[in-house]
């Protein structure tokens, strides 16, 4: 097998993660496909989901705006706080759901990054009323 067929069959064998990670979030296989389509035109992405796929964590080494995939999986479980007392919430923040988010939400940072470096910095999830 040359190396040309070698990147084919990894490529493959990661969009095939991503959609049954999709799956397991509960989404459609239509949204698996776009957010494959995206991390695959994203090197950064692209680096960083090969990582996850082959060692379970992430590489953190890609970066939007000063910004790490487990930095947006952090904001993301800061929200997932104010679920906590609602269950039947609970199960749209399942570890596959989060996953993804965290990778399509680097994906639409790629794009506009202040709208959402300024969502990170303001919105910190947490019921605290301000005095």
């Amino acid at each position: 097998m040359d190396e040309r067929e070698k990147l084919e069959k990894a490529l493959d064998t990661l969009g095939r993660f991503v959609c049954r990670l999709a799956g397991q979030a509960g989404e459609d296989e239509g949204y698996g496909e776009r957010l494959w389509d995206g991390i695959r035109k994203s090197e950064g992405l692209l680096q960083e989901l090969a990582y996850y796929h082959d060692y379970g964590q992430f590489l953190c080494r890609y970066q939007v705006a000063g910004y790490t995939l487990a930095d947006v999986l952090v904001w993301q479980v800061d929200h997932f706080k104010l679920y906590m007392d609602r269950p039947e919430d609970m199960n749209r923040y399942r570890q596959p759901r989060l996953l993804l988010s965290a990778f399509d939400t680097m994906l639409q940072m790629e794009k506009e990054p202040d709208r959402f470096v300024e969502k990170m910095r303001s919105e910190t999830g947490q019921d605290i009323l301000k005095q």
